[in-house]
């Protein structure tokens, strides 16, 4: 039946639990902190479902309860109808891949693997390994020592390792962290491969947005030990449904505006004086102080200042420009005093001769503009930057 063949689940108790993951009004404490708030989640079977969030957020508890690392203060934990909740580690059909790796460095690559299969007193480890390896493309490297591997090449070891004991759900906590940025992509590009082989439920934890949106199917953003949105990577990013994700999930030019009425489809908006439209359905909230906001590559930047601000254009001073290879990044002054960022695809053979200083118009269609409700300002980098555009725009 082949390496990852499912059984039908469900008789021999927690450990051969089969089917869809579900966490019902799951909540931990540690004291008088929360860590995470009364969070329910379904993740299909064999789906790719990603964690993503800050530091603090509540994801990687999150992952730790689903491991049996932790156990939650209230709420369930299942996998098709079998309850995991109370019981440890190793007796539920879930496997962790650890940025750390957690290899045995006195071990070969293939007994490695063939661990798990070995304790549990399976006949065919050997053999088990060698699949697994094949699998992850690491046939090659089975008679060599972690020592003697990549980092690359010991996170394909790693995840070996937890694939060969057929787990029903792979938890996988920042696994590509320690990899530098080139090895990081590919190695995004063959967990997504290696899940659609094997069929497996993937849940990866991670603050990186990139990896997120890159592998899984489904993103759920957390934030202060709740999910804020929840949906397909294009979904999050194009029409983000509030502050903290219009910031995290990549940037936004965020500005504070007024709602003051209605054109057709579309609400009116007053963002620091100029008059903006939005369509409705594009926006999270439909009434008084909001935040309009457009991601950078759906600005459209010119030479001059615009001639019609009515219909969209917004003069600005150029304060900054970074040549990034693929696209170049301009950093400017709208009339309010917020800065706003510009990305440029470098697509002429002569570049753009725009310098600071120079005066710019600023365009975009109403269809990338989306609007939420004015708070939730996102932690770090992004979070900073919106508060100095609100200040200075308010």
């Amino acid at each position: 039946m082949g390496l990852f063949a499912r059984g039908t689940g469900g008789a021999g108790g927690v450990r051969e639990a089969k089917g869809d993951l579900r966490l019902e009004s799951v909540t931990k404490s540690f004291g008088n902190f929360t860590a995470v708030d009364d969070l329910t989640l379904h993740v299909p079977r064999g789906g790719f479902f990603a964690l993503l969030g800050p530091s603090g957020c509540g994801k990687t508890t999150t992952l730790r309860m689903v491991a049996g690392l932790e156990q939650p203060s209230a709420g369930r934990l299942l996998i098709g109808d079998a309850d995991l909740t109370g019981s440890r580690p190793y007796e539920r059909p879930v496997n962790t891949v650890f940025q750390s790796y957690a290899l045995f460095p006195h071990l070969s690559v293939r007994d490695n693997v063939a661990f798990g299969p070995k304790r549990r007193g399976l006949a065919d480890a050997g053999t088990l390994a060698d699949e697994t390896l094949e699998l992850v493309q690491m046939t090659h490297f089975a008679g060599r020592r972690p020592g003697q591997l990549s980092g690359g090449q010991q996170q394909r070891v790693a995840l070996a390792r937890a694939l060969v004991n057929r787990p029903e759900v792979l938890l996988l906590d920042e696994p590509l962290g320690a990899l530098d940025l080139k090895l990081r992509r590919q190695m995004q590009v063959e967990l997504k491969r290696i899940q659609t082989e094997v069929g497996l439920t993937f849940i990866h934890v991670t603050h990186d947005q990139e990896e997120a949106m890159t592998m899984a199917d489904t993103v759920a953003v957390m934030n202060a030990g709740r999910i804020e949105q929840m949906g397909a990577p294009e979904a999050l990013y194009d029409l983000p449904g509030t502050a903290f994700v219009a910031g995290f999930v990549g940037q936004s030019n965020l500005v504070p505006a007024r709602i003051t009425g209605s054109d057709g489809d579309h609400l009116v908006l007053d963002a620091a004086g100029t008059r903006v439209r939005v369509p409705r359905e594009r926006a999270a909230v439909t009434s008084g102080d909001v935040l309009f906001g457009v991601r950078p590559e759906k600005v459209t930047l010119d030479a001059g200042p615009s001639g019609d601000p009515a219909s969209g254009g917004v003069t600005a001073t150029v304060l900054d420009v970074s040549f990034t290879g693929v696209a170049t990044q301009y950093l400017v002054t709208v009339p309010s005093g917020g800065q706003w960022t510009v990305y440029e695809q470098n697509l002429d053979v002569e570049p753009r001769r725009t310098r600071p200083g120079d005066e710019v118009s600023l365009s975009w269609n109403p269809a990338h503009t989306f609007v939420v409700a004015a708070d939730g300002i996102p932690e770090g980098a992004e979070g900073k930057a919106f508060i100095a555009t609100a200040e200075a725009t308010s």
